[in-house]
């Protein structure tokens, strides 16, 4: 069964994405700065050991978006939180393993999903720390249906989201990643820019 590798993204408008980070810096470059960031992510990310597929917000506009690279598949992200429409995504994948990443983690590289689909061969579910408390990657194996509870509960936005998500994977072998960090601030970017700072 072929690995699948699902990255979200939102069409980078300003003013409909990267809004914290755009308070800091203005929300045309926090737009900028999240079109390039995923261009680079797509070109790190796509390889022939997975099948690389965007998921696309919002749905109508996504789809037909000529910002991201034309042959990439897409998938409507569609309604709700962030945990409804990943979990849309887990269970309506093909079959086998599936991750989702976010598009505003700098540091993600190849070898980092390679790691994690190696992971998923000895565990039910793999999840990717940030330094927030959130987390960049979720991954699910599969070989059974997806856990009717997953992302109930979950703190959103929040220094629980992490422990949360890992909470609603009630009786599932969870493993942990590589811990990444995400962008949000400004804050952020300084730090991701300092010497010696783990991306």
């Amino acid at each position: 069964m072929r690995r699948q590798l699902i990255v979200m993204v939102k069409e980078p408008r300003p003013g409909r994405v990267k809004t914290r980070l755009g308070r800091d810096i203005g929300m045309t470059a926090a737009a900028w700065w999240f079109r390039h960031q995923v261009a680079r992510l797509l070109r790190e990310v796509e390889d022939p050991r997975w099948h690389l597929s965007l998921a696309v917000s919002p749905d109508r506009v996504g789809m037909t978006s000529r910002v991201w690279p034309a042959h990439l598949p897409r998938l409507p992200q569609g309604p709700g939180n962030l945990g409804d429409r990943m979990g849309r995504l887990l269970r309506n994948a093909p079959p086998g393993p599936v991750c989702i990443i976010g598009a505003d983690i700098p540091g993600i590289r190849a070898a980092h999903i390679a790691r994690a689909f190696d992971a998923l061969g000895r565990h039910d579910a793999l999840v990717g720390p940030a330094h927030d408390g959130g987390f960049w990657l979720i991954g699910l194996r599969r070989t059974g249906r997806v856990p009717d509870g997953l992302f109930q509960g979950v703190r959103w936005s929040t220094a629980y989201a992490l422990r949360d998500t890992i909470d609603s994977l009630d009786g599932q072998r969870v493993a942990l990643t590589d811990q990444l960090r995400d962008i949000d601030t400004a804050a952020d970017l300084r730090a991701l820019r300092s010497p010696g700072t783990q991306p």
